[in-house]
């Protein structure tokens, strides 16, 4: 690779219009009969806009049987409907609805993999040209307005080789973290209904348990508290030491890693409680009811969030495994309104097992813990790969780094 001194694109590349008929040709969608539409495989796969996309090819489950517009295998498949902007690849013939249109390119002079990642980079412009008061849409006349800039197809191709071989080990990485994500679901189906060693069970109301295990209410192994805001027009509340945590500062790893925002010692104090290393955290409120983390280190949280304080003779990563296999039933006391809510008082009297003995409690939580680190070791990878992806678009597709063949 060489750098280019110039911030500019290289002066060697040429610019064109995505309308332009001497590198493009554009299929506008057109929606079929909803008569012929069908489940059972027959005639093309049919797209109606972007919502069976995937990173880079579509997974269609419905079929036209009498397509009017189609997507040749290979075409560029572009969102023109709200949200506008998304491009896969067509990986067969496809018939596609008027939320999409396809781009076939001309192969002479262009590579199409190359096209589909400038589009990508380019994805926040492409939605800027788009219009309307209620669905925002482009129309075959916009695309002139989006400009391309292409090095030569050499270059084209050594680009796209290099950020698809990156795409590539992001899609290995998925595929890890989906397995371990299964290794992980079934080994908490085991461990926390069969227990470990086992061989006699009781029926209880929460299903079948080893006979040594209990049930019980969260209230009777735990302290639980239901976190404050400080005002935050006070500055003497804000941009202290102690972590302040909301929903969004829980990104679905075991423990919360980094918040958003901080208070002082006096903020701290303005909050119900301030909660220790090892506390449970459980979002009683909003959309993202249901989501579970540990703290590591002294905090406090938002209105949102009850916190599980555990009693000595519990412990707490076990309880923490417990809540969360049980999640889908505690999403179920929240009901159906605008605003979901779990009240405290329903979250304190939530049901788990618990095994008579501390040291299986630890046992199963070890178990647990080994497959969450790999987990998570997975997850930083991607997000790694994604932050090198990124940079690599950010550098290849502007020329200010070049690649020779």
């Amino acid at each position: 690779m060489e750098e280019t001194n110039n911030n500019n694109f290289p002066r060697e590349w040429e610019i064109v219009n995505l309308n332009d008929d001497d590198y493009f040709k554009i299929v506008m969608g057109q929606s079929p009969p909803s008569s012929t539409y069908n489940y059972d495989k027959s005639g093309l796969p049919f797209l109606q806009g972007k919502a069976e996309f995937g990173s880079k090819f579509p997974d269609p489950f419905l079929y036209c049987s009498k397509p009017i517009k189609i997507a040749k295998k290979d075409s560029i498949l572009l969102s023109v409907r709200a949200p506008v902007g998304d491009v896969n690849i067509a990986n067969s013939k496809t018939c596609i609805g008027r939320g999409l249109l396809a781009i076939e390119t001309n192969k002479i002079k262009l590579n199409n993999i190359f096209i589909f990642y400038y589009l990508n980079f380019i994805k926040k412009q492409i939605n800027s040209f788009s219009s309307g008061s209620t669905f925002k849409s482009i129309t075959k006349n916009d695309l002139k307005r989006i400009k391309i800039f292409i090095p030569d197809l050499i270059e084209q191709e050594k680009i796209a080789e290099i950020l698809s071989t990156v795409d590539n080990l992001i899609e290995e990485t998925d595929v890890s973290i989906l397995k371990t994500e299964r290794l992980k679901k079934g080994l908490m189906q085991k461990l926390l209904t069969k227990g470990i060693g086992h061989k006699e069970f009781k029926k209880t109301d929460i299903g079948l348990i080893p006979r040594e295990w209990e049930i019980s209410e969260i209230k009777n192994i735990s302290d639980v508290f239901t976190g404050k805001t400080p005002p935050t027009s006070k500055k003497i509340y804000w941009n202290g030491d102690i972590p302040f945590i909301t929903p969004e500062d829980m990104t679905g790893y075991k423990y919360v890693v980094k918040t958003k925002r901080n208070v002082t010692e006096a903020g701290a104090r303005k909050g119900s409680k301030i909660l220790l290393k090892n506390t449970i955290i459980v979002v009683c409120i909003g959309s993202t009811i249901g989501k579970i983390s540990i703290i590591r280190q002294k905090s406090i949280v938002n209105q949102q969030i009850n916190a599980v304080v555990c009693k000595e003779n519990v412990f707490c990563e076990y309880v923490y495994y417990a809540i969360l296999f049980r999640t889908s039933l505690l999403k179920n006391q929240s009901g159906i309104a605008a605003v979901p809510i779990i009240k405290k008082s329903l979250f304190e009297i939530f049901k788990i097992p618990i095994p008579g003995k501390f040291s299986e409690q630890e046992k199963i939580a070890e178990i647990l813990s080994t497959v969450d680190m790999r987990l998570q070791l997975f997850k930083e990878k991607k997000q790694k790969l994604q932050r090198i992806k990124k940079g690599l678009m950010n550098n290849l597709l502007t020329g200010k780094i070049r690649v020779k063949a």
